[in-house]
Parts: structure tokens; C-alpha cells; sequence
């Protein structure tokens, strides 16, 4: 639908310019598409439009010079990776209002180039947004009221196996409306005829899946109703409320869900952000938040979303940078370059640290600072993070102390060979690895220091693949035991007799 409402577009802008098109997806017929085929593989085609359908074997370019990818996010790893094979002297431009977390990642780190619009076009207003529940009063009045300002509404219910029985109920509920079906599994005439009747007015309201995510252009419809809402991913929601609100009209969204009682914490929290972000032009931060939530996805694997824990997300991320650089023959300032220290250490403990969303609001400036507090080399770096988070955004929240806490330790257990510190409860495990480590270097690892530099209860070691050392821990808070064991650390490099109470 959306290649076609392209092609229709294109030809309108293009009809005084010796500018061929051509269009390629499943409303075209066999002969039509062969035809399409013939001449792209000629050079007689100067722009062809078109669905996946592209990326079949069978489509052949005489001299290819731009892609042009809209709707990206809808496009998975495989086709991404067949877009690859063409681009080897083809400029390439993807457009999303919502790109995916690994996407978004990719551009955030500079493996691709990012350009934001973010002027909407003259005279559009925000879409008035609202989470309710399902009642027949309700809906019929959003329905009734487009109706008498001449409009039309999308009614979004993505089951076609219960789409004729949703159907039939707003039949009832709104008996003056003229209804129409529109969903994937139609035959393809039949989908066209609905859509252009849709289009044309014919139709007061379209019950339809999420065929109409993507880029349809009907200023006439100002008012969706989605149902089941909680069960869409938040690009989703924000594609289908950007279908409405397409001219100078005031639109409406209303996204229909449970009880919040009922909704799991990561579906209120999409829905609460949908509902959140109604200005014009929020879908870049609509996607960053979409990113926190998700998490980044993998550039080496299939993954769209989630995290990369075969090397660690902090290093990745360093590595990646560095990569980057080197691969664009740029300098990287030697504060951004990797200084590993003797070992990675990973922290294990039972509280969360983040920081706030009411402490620093703009998600992008929280991605930020966790970008800084990768890039800490040492204590001194680390406070000046801790001094500008204080300047900027006043005092430091519980939550945060205890992240910029954690990575302290991190950076003074490095030095001791330290991969893994475990604090829960009462109990504290560090894990210190002792392998390929230089005779001169082992000379740090001086466990009877260790044990004299702090009061910690029934210290233990034990011998397996790594050396552990076991203690149990009474008294303090998380963060006071965090910096109590980074001053021991500290403590065991500058001084031999220096001693701690934890």
C-alpha cells in the first residue's frame, strides 16, 4: 500500500521531468512485474519504488547509485545484510521516525551518520493522546465526533481471526457508520479496491491490522483507536498514532488497555511514554527511550535489541569506538583510547544503580554520562564526572552514588587482578585470577596484607580455577561498603601498613 501511494506521489512530482518510474510489489501483476524487471536490468527505468520484492534475486540494476530505505525499522538483519551486498558503490539513505535500539546505537557511536528533522511541516498540531479502557460509550463518542466534522478513524485491532467480530460490535455501537475490513491476508485486489474506496470516502471508519502501520498518507482520518494496545512494541505505537494528525486538522489517538493492575511494568511503561512524548517530531526521543528500555542490540549478530555479553557492553562499547576511529583515520584523544587495567572487573550486588529519570530528564544526557563513566580511567576523571552531575543537576540521588561508587571499586580492583567482586547481604566473594600473571606483578597479590589491611569477619581463601577470597561483612550501607573496599585497594598500592575498618 505504501509503495503505491509512493509511485502515485513520485509521479505527481516528477510528471514534468524526463524522470522514468517504475513500481514493484504484490498489487503488481506478474506481466507488469517482468515487464518492471526487463527495463530496470536495460537502464530504461530511472526510479523504481517498491516493497521487499527489491531485494529478490530475480531484480537486476544496469548501474545502481542511491538506495533510499524508508520505514527502516522494518527491515530485519537478513534483508539489512542483502542491502549490504549492493551498496559496494551505492550511497545509501534510511529513513524512521523510530529507529531501532541497534540502530540508534550504530548512529549514537558514529558507525552511521545521523541527521535529525525535526521542523514538522506548517501548521500540524500535536496528537491529543489518552490510555483507556474499553467501554462502547466511550468509543462511540470518539467515532460520532470525527463523523460530524466530516472525518474518518482507524480502528487498529491486529487478530484477523476476531477482526470480523470487532467489526460487527462497532456496527452496533455506531449503526450511521459505513465500516470496511483491511488486513494481510486479503487477496491482493481485494486490499487495493478497500484501501482506494478508504481513501476516496467511501468508508467512514477502517477496522484494519497493522497493514497500516507504515507511512500511509490520509489527512482526512484524524482520530485511531487502538486496541489492545499494550501489546504493541512502542515504534509500533508511535508508527500507528503518526497515521493521524496529516494535515491542519486536530487528531485524536486512543490506545485501549487493561486495568493498569493488569499490565506487566515494562508495558505501562511503554504506554506511559506513547502517551508522554505527543509533541511533533518526539520520535528520536521516542527511540532513545525505547533504547534504555530495550537495551543497544548486537552489531555482530542477529540481534536487535539487548545487550552484548560475550565481551561486556562497557568494553564493547570502548572497543567499538576505538575501531571506529582507527577505521576512519582519525585521531582518538588518548583520554578515549582503551587503558586496560590488569583485569576487567565485573560487580555483583544486590541493589540497583542508575541515574533517575527525574534527575536528569533529556534521555540523551543520561546516555551521555554513562558514556563518561565508561571512558574513566581513574578516580580523577571519575570525580570530575561526579563534580559536573553535582553542578548541572544538583545533589547526587541514592541510586547514582551507588553506580558512580561501583565504578570506582572497579577501576582500584582492576589493578589487583581482581575479575569479580560478589556483595550480597552479609556475604562479600572477590575473585582474584592468578594465571599468566608476572612473577613481579603476583608480587601484588599479597594476601597476608590483604587480610592485615582490613577488619573484615572470618577471612578465607580458597583455591579452585581462581583465587577467592571470602569474608563476611556486618554493618554499613552499600555505598560505605563499596568505598570502604576501593580504599583498601587504594590503600594496598600506596602503602603497605595502611589499614581500614569495613
Amino acid at each position: 500500500i505504501l509503495a503505491s501511494q509512493h509511485y502515485e506521489t513520485f509521479l505527481e512530482r516528477i510528471r514534468d521531468f524526463p524522470v522514468t518510474i517504475g513500481v514493484l510489489s504484490r498489487f503488481s501483476t506478474l506481466k507488469q512485474q517482468k515487464e518492471t524487471l526487463a527495463d530496470l536490468a536495460k537502464g530504461l527505468i530511472d526510479i523504481v519504488i517498491g516493497t521487499h520484492r527489491l531485494l529478490s534475486e530475480d531484480v537486476k540494476f544496469r548501474d545502481l547509485g542511491l538506495l533510499i530505505v524508508d520505514e527502516e525499522q522494518r527491515f530485519g538483519v537478513k534483508h539489512k545484510e542483502k542491502l549490504k551486498k549492493m551498496r559496494l558503490n551505492v550511497d545509501i539513505l534510511s529513513m524512521s521516525a523510530t529507529p531501532i535500539p541497534r540502530t540508534l546505537h550504530m548512529s549514537l557511536l558514529g558507525v552511521r551518520e545521523l541527521s535529525n528533522i525535526e521542523s514538522p511541516p506548517r501548521n500540524r498540531l500535536p496528537i491529543l493522546t489518552e490510555i483507556i479502557q474499553w467501554e462502547d460509550d466511550l468509543i462511540s463518542r470518539a467515532i460520532s465526533n470525527e463523523l460530524r466534522r466530516d472525518g474518518q478513524v482507524f480502528f487498529v485491532h491486529n487478530r484477523v481471526e476476531t477482526i470480523e467480530a470487532i467489526k460487527s460490535m462497532l456496527e452496533k455501537t455506531v449503526p450511521q457508520a459505513r465500516i470496511a475490513i483491511a488486513h494481510g491476508q486479503m487477496p491482493e485486489r481485494k486490499l487495493e479496491k478497500v484501501m482506494h474506496a478508504f481513501k476516496e470516502k467511501q468508508y467512514d471508519v477502517l477496522v484494519a491490522t497493522m497493514i497500516i502501520e507504515n507511512g500511509l498518507d490520509i489527512p482526512s482520518t484524524n482520530t485511531i483507536i487502538i486496541n489492545n494496545a499494550d501489546k504493541f512494541g512502542l515504534s509500533q505505537l508511535y508508527q500507528l498514532r503518526g497515521r493521524v494528525g496529516r494535515s491542519e486538522v486536530q487528531a485524536y489517538a486512543y490506545l485501549i488497555a487493561p486495568h493498569p493492575g493488569k499490565l506487566t511494568d515494562i508495558a505501562m511503561k511503554r504506554l506511559n511514554v506513547i502517551e508522554e512524548f505527543t509533541e511533533l517530531g518526539s520520535g528520536f526521543k521516542l527511540a532513545l527511550r525505547d533504547l534504555e528500555i530495550r537495551g543497544a542490540g548486537n552489531l555482530l549478530g542477529h540481534q536487535q535489541s539487548g545487550f552484548i555479553n560475550s565481551v561486556g557492553f562497557e568494553m564493547y562499547i570502548r572497543i567499538l569506538n576505538e575501531a571506529i576511529e582507527d577505521l576512519k583515520g582519525e585521531f582518538l584523544p588518548e583520554s578515549h583510547r582503551i587503558h586496560k587495567p590488569a583485569t576487567e572487573t565485573k560487580l555483583d550486588i544486590d541493589s540497583d544503580m542508575f541515574f533517575p529519570e527525574n534527575y536528569i530528564e533529556n534521555a540523551n544526557e543520561r546516555l551521555g554520562f554513562y558514556h563518561k563513566l565508561l571512558y574513566c580511567e581513574n578516580l580523577d576523571q571519575l570525580e570530575d564526572v561526579k563534580s559536573e552531575l553535582e553542578d548541572r543537576f544538583g545533589r547526587i540521588p541514592e541510586k547514582a552514588q551507588i553506580l558512580i561508587a561501583a565504578n570506582a571499586l572497579k577501576i582500584e580492583a582492576g589493578k589487583f587482578f581482581v575479575s569479580r567482586i560478589i556483595m550480597k547481604k552479609n556475604s562479600l566473594k572477590i575473585y582474584f585470577v592468578i594465571e599468566k600473571i608476572e612473577p613481579r606483578e603476583l608480587e601484588k597479590l599479597n594476601f597476608e596484607r590483604i587480610v592485615k589491611s582490613t577488619s573484615l569477619m572470618n577471612v578465607q581463601f580458597e583455591q579452585k580455577e581462581e583465587l577467592i577470597l571470602k569474608a563476611t561483612v556486618k554493618g554499613l550501607g552499600i555505598i560505605d561498603r563499596l568505598d570502604a573496599l576501593r580504599v583498601l585497594f587504594s590503600n594496598l598500592e600506596n602503602d603497605d601498613s595502611a589499614s581500614i575498618s569495613a
